[in-house]
């Protein structure tokens, strides 16, 4: 069920992830083709807004900085892991793999190389406050309108 909280929260964590993309894409290596690497990640953003903060919004502000915290992870996994798992079809069709259990543990390989290009003190310390602004965002308009 739509609610205002559910709307803030999407609002809120999108532009979480498309702000953070932003200072991601500089840190990968300047042949790779990113494509739409800026908008799955927003839309990451957006669906952990609705799904994971948005229903929370209302239950208090202690609450609020846990939720952040939950929905910017949920979002980071849903990212990571999408990714990772298009760069392995991508692999995939130029026959690197011999075997699709080589290419399901290149997923989880991917995922970690990935996760180790994020590692910065500008991208964590967005993610960390971005997280918990959100969530306190999405708390105060789910009060307020919800």
């Amino acid at each position: 069920m739509p609610t205002f909280g559910r709307l803030i929260g999407a609002i809120m964590f999108g532009a979480l992830a498309w702000y953070t993309t932003l200072l991601i894409i500089p840190l990968f290596p300047d042949e790779i083709a990113l494509g739409w690497f800026q908008q799955v990640n927003t839309f990451f953003g957006l669906l952990a807004g609705w799904r994971v903060a948005g229903p929370r919004a209302g239950s208090g502000y202690y609450a609020s900085l846990g939720y952040g915290l939950t929905a910017m992870f949920g979002m980071l996994f849903m990212a990571l892991f999408t990714n990772s798992f298009v760069v392995m079809i991508e692999k995939s069709l130029q026959r690197i793999y011999d075997g699709p259990v080589e290419a399901v543990i290149d997923v989880f390989q991917l995922v970690i190389e990935h996760g180790q290009i994020m590692i910065s003190v500008d991208v964590i310390g967005t993610l960390i406050i971005g997280a918990l602004i959100g969530g306190i965002v999405t708390e105060f308009f789910g009060r307020r309108f919800g």
